[in-house]
């Protein structure tokens, strides 16, 4: 069975958004260009997972209109756990309405934007036209590219200026709690030269199950000798089918990390590619989710090479239970001319039940050959000489599981840079392992 990709959605309802988010005409044509190629372009094929069957285009509507906060005081509980009354730099938006920004008085006075993708694309229509998808993710990649690009309805634009360190983390939370909302947000940081920023962003459901589909695409940007750091923790509800395309693009010297927590309990696809383009770049990916029920998931990882000693790292854990199933493919690619490049990844699944599945494919692509690189991978279960040791201290073999999953995850867990985030994805891997 193949779903049907027609969408119901036309040229001029992709127009009258437009117009009614009064975008500058670059962006609307951009829209328009987009819905109309994506009819001939074909869909995504992650390795080794069939999709043809997914549901990426058929939703109940474009865009919900949700009420806003006044405060953080106002929240919903589950958003004020994770977003403290300290953190001074916070957007906050619920399924596609813009619907709190707090900016802290020492980002405005270091000309640092930090501001909903609407609003920074009627205010800052110039820059945000530098780097929508010039350089980071193509438009003309795959259906799923374009359908995000002509049907965008959220996301947030961040930009560091050159020389500006921001020592508070950026939060952002995109709230989910409408069973009908879809979301195509479109993230971009960009760190000028000799910058630094710390983003954190949480995608919420706070319903059970809901009707809707999620595209998101975030373009993560370093400039010369800058560093970002990217958090993320993915809790979207059953029955949403995921598309995520996490991308970044690091330049000579610079840095980006990466630090995933991905726990949707639909089907999802997930790419994070890193191009390490400058000379002495450097990325370094962690990964981890956990599978549940008889979801479908499929991560892709690559760091690519372009710049002479270059170093790329990636660390993905996975666990599945019940009867799902997840693809990790980590690839690490150097380019020629990338002399001393270092390529290194690591990938692990653990299975808890008999019909859980994993697949770990590590793949190096070496077209250099003064380089260093190397991969581990392993599938399996609960090593039962972990159980013995713990069991044999009076723990019970439900709670030393337990233990063992959370020791298995928690090289991404004690990375994430807000309490808050670090312990909601404590909070998501004990619900999805008890």
């Amino acid at each position: 069975m193949t779903v049907e990709t027609k969408l119901a959605l036309t040229e001029q309802d992709v127009r009258s958004y437009s117009t009614a988010n009064q975008e500058p005409s670059w962006f609307a044509e951009y829209r328009v260009q987009a819905f109309q190629a994506a009819e001939n372009l074909p869909m995504p094929k992650p390795d080794k997972t069939k999709i043809d069957n997914w549901n990426f285009t058929n939703f109940p509507v474009h865009a919900v209109e949700s009420d806003t906060f006044a405060s953080l005081a106002e929240l919903p509980e589950e958003v004020k756990a994770i977003v403290t009354e300290n953190q001074k730099s916070v957007y906050i938006q619920r399924n596609n309405t813009p619907a709190y920004l707090q900016v802290s008085d020492e980002l405005k006075a270091q000309g640092v934007i930090f501001t909903d993708i609407f609003t920074a694309v009627r205010e800052h229509s110039e820059l945000v036209q530098k780097y929508f998808m010039t350089n980071g993710v193509k438009t003309d990649e795959h259906k799923l590219a374009s359908l995000h690009a002509a049907l965008l309805n959220g996301g947030v634009f961040v930009y560091v200026p050159k020389n500006v360190e921001i020592v508070e983390p950026i939060q952002v939370v995109y709230l989910h709690d409408n069973t009908q909302a879809s979301l195509f947000n479109h993230t971009i940081v960009v760190a000028d030269t000799n910058s630094s920023v710390t983003y954190v962003e949480n995608y919420l459901s706070t319903v059970p199950e809901a009707f809707g589909v999620v595209n998101i695409v975030s373009e993560v940007l370093a400039k010369d000798n800058a560093r970002i750091t990217f958090g993320a923790v993915d809790v979207l509800a059953k029955g949403l089918t995921t598309y995520v395309n996490r991308r970044g693009i690091a330049d000579r010297n610079a840095r980006i990390d990466w630090a995933l927590g991905l726990m949707n309990d639909g089907n999802t696809i997930s790419e994070n590619v890193t191009h390490l383009v400058g000379d002495g770049s450097y990325g370094d990916t962690k990964m981890v989710t956990v599978g549940r029920g008889k979801q479908k998931q499929n991560f892709t990882t690559k760091i690519i090479h372009w710049g002479k000693h270059s170093e790329g790292f990636i660390l993905k854990h996975g666990v599945m239970k019940d009867e799902a199933s997840s693809i990790f493919n980590g690839v690490g690619k150097i380019e020629h001319g990338a002399t001393k490049a270092n390529a290194v990844q690591e990938a692990r699944i653990l299975m808890l039940n008999e019909k859980a599945r994993g697949d770990a494919n590590p793949i190096l692509l070496i077209d250099e050959d003064d380089v260093t690189a190397g991969h581990a991978a392993s599938v399996g279960r609960v090593d039962p000489l972990q159980l013995y040791y713990l069991m044999s201290r009076g723990i019970s073999k439900q709670n030393a599981e337990r233990l063992v999953v959370h020791g298995f995850l928690a090289p991404v867990v004690n990375v994430l840079p807000i309490e808050g985030v670090k312990k909601q994805l404590a909070e998501v891997i004990e619900r999805k392992v008890r």
